[in-house]
């Protein structure tokens, strides 16, 4: 038929109301109902599939306008019905009116095929076509190693950019390198210490600097380099060459582990080119002049409060420096004027709830729609093992960094963990669960079946089974409720990739994989796949063929492997 079922399955509630409003049409022009205003109906799905795939109030609430039972309407509705063409099989009544609509062999027959068909495209939708997507995630200052929450910002922001992406739209990856700014002068202050004690230099480590382990190894490593060459030089020299030296480094560490973990960026967007290139002074004198700022205590105010935030902002303090808002408004800027991208997505912590209305305020002042700003606000982890919080590495006796759980999970267990719940929601991370090779292991879970099916595909095969494509009256034979309920997950997949992407949410697509993982087990358990039957037997192998592209396409798309054999 040449179908595309994803469009079919998204217009099947529109085919219903058009056929419905025909079926009214004809059955007042033979006299059957009286001329009258069309009444307000719905078409849903109900939840027992024994009522059929869609079912329709229409006779009820159409009692009123037509001055009959609501049977009778019915009744009226169903005999002008004419789903030639459509992939609806059938409509009953039942109950005191309602009409149950029940999908045909064929549309069934026709997802397994398009499932199969498209393979890695299927469930991707031209949703989002024309739009340009910046997610911006973890974002982690360059001045220490990633910790949990990074790790759980860097797996949701990545699978949220591959959602979007299988929507449609078109995405670009971005972190924002805080390579400016106070953390800066603070990491400087930290190196600078470090070095001269390396000197055999008296320096003090002030209490609210850096006392990592990492800052003494890059004042020696500095050290090994240079010797005391910088002991007696000005500081701000010497300060400039121990960050020239090690936040690189840092960087490129940021980037490495990331790389580990899967993620890469298109674009590593540094702050230091906001200020070297005028954009910062710029936002600065673009508020002056809209008559949006004010003086007070030798300090620049930006007047916020005019602009939906609880409170005014400083723009520059009394000692002339500007606050870190100052480049992160020119970089919302750069992204949604200069760059020109639809939407600008920031993955942040629940830490920063009070910067979105800062930022909305801020864009609305420069004349910009704040609804293009978007935030996903990630609550904090808790890691878990045998019940109890676990906030320090058993190794290092240092809060657990990326790095650290990784030695411990593997990355398709941290990846698929940290997008089980949606991102606003508070998560407890089970360690111990999450390095299990059972099916009580949601990833392993999913795993398995692709596994599984492999499996049956293989032992197939060694048995002499020659697989083929079935034809289309072969497949209209997958009607067990256990093959109905599978293929109809299956339909649902460009609809859930679509909900996930609008809602920021790419927890949906674990549950939905997880879900088919547990439809196909239940399949399996219930029909024996390699029969007597040919035909039937080829209709099944083809089904399972439909599961295993789906799952690892979707597996896929989450950076997570889909192993042939466990």
């Amino acid at each position: 038929m040449g179908i595309n079922m994803s469009l079919i399955v998204k217009q099947t509630e529109e085919i219903l109301k058009s056929k419905i409003i025909d079926a009214i049409a004809a059955a007042t022009a033979s006299g059957e109902l009286p001329q009258a205003e069309m009444p307000a109906f719905i078409i849903e799905k109900p939840a027992d599939k024994k009522n059929g795939d869609f079912s329709s109030n229409i006779a009820m609430a159409g009692a009123r306008t037509y001055r009959k039972a609501p049977a009778m309407i019915a009744q009226a509705i169903v005999s002008n019905l004419d789903f030639e063409g459509t992939l609806i099989d059938r409509a009953e009544i039942a109950g005191p009116g309602f009409i149950n609509f029940y999908l045909s062999d064929r549309y069934y027959s026709e997802i397994v095929k398009d499932a199969v068909t498209k393979g890695d495209d299927y469930g991707k939708s031209d949703y989002g076509t024309g739009k340009k997507m910046l997610v911006e995630f973890v974002s982690a200052n360059p001045t220490g190693p990633m910790h949990i929450g990074n790790a759980r910002g860097g797996a949701i922001g990545d699978c949220l950019a591959s959602v979007l992406e299988a929507a449609g739209y078109e995405v670009w990856r971005e972190f924002y390198v805080n390579d400016a700014g106070n953390q800066i002068e603070k990491f400087a202050t930290s190196l600078e210490v470090r070095y001269l004690q390396e000197c055999g230099k008296d320096a003090e480590m002030p209490e609210d600097a850096y006392h990592g382990a990492d800052i003494t190894q890059h004042a020696r490593e500095f050290f090994a380099e240079n010797g005391d060459k910088f002991a007696d030089t000005d500081s701000k020299e010497r300060r400039d060459a121990l960050v020239a030296f090690a936040l690189p480094k840092n960087i490129d560490g940021l980037e490495r582990d990331l790389k580990k973990y899967r993620i890469t960026y298109d674009n590593w967007f540094r702050e230091s080119t906001l200020h070297n290139d005028g954009s910062v002074q710029w936002i600065i004198n673009t508020l002056k002049e809209k008559g949006v700022t004010y003086e007070q205590e030798g300090a620049l105010w930006f007047k916020a409060s005019e602009f939906g935030n609880d409170k005014d902002i400083v723009l520059i303090r009394a000692n002339g420096l500007p606050t870190y808002i100052v480049p992160d408004i020119a970089y919302h800027y750069n992204k949604l004027v200069k760059r020109g991208y639809d939407k600008a997505i920031d993955v942040l912590g629940a830490d920063h709830h009070g910067y979105i209305p800062r930022m909305k305020a801020a864009l609305t002042a420069l004349g910009i729609d704040a609804d293009r700003l978007d935030p996903v606000i990630m609550q904090m982890v808790r890691l878990v093992r045998d019940g109890d919080t676990i906030k320090l590495s058993k190794r290092s006796g240092k809060a657990i960094t990326l790095n650290t759980l990784l030695e411990e999970v593997p990355i398709d267990a941290a990846r698929f963990f940290f997008n089980l719940r949606e991102p606003n929601s508070h998560f407890d991370f089970d360690l111990e669960l999450a390095a299990k090779q059972s099916n009580e292991n949601p990833v392993y879970y999913v795993q398995y079946a692709h596994a599984r099916i492999c499996s049956i595909l293989r032992k197939a095969q060694e048995q002499g089974v020659e697989m083929r494509t079935p034809t289309m009256e072969e497949l209209d034979r997958l009607s067990s409720p256990e093959e109905r309920e599978l293929i109809s997950h299956l339909a649902a997949l460009t609809d859930e990739i679509i909900s996930a992407a609008k809602q920021y949410d790419p927890a949906k697509i674990t549950h939905y994989v997880i879900d088919l993982a547990t439809l196909f087990h239940k399949f399996y358990n219930a029909q024996r796949v390699v029969i007597d039957d040919i035909g039937l037997m080829q209709a099944r192998l083809y089904l399972c063929t439909a599961v295993k592209s789906t799952i690892k396409s979707i597996l896929t798309m989450l950076k997570i492997d889909a192993p042939d054999s466990m």
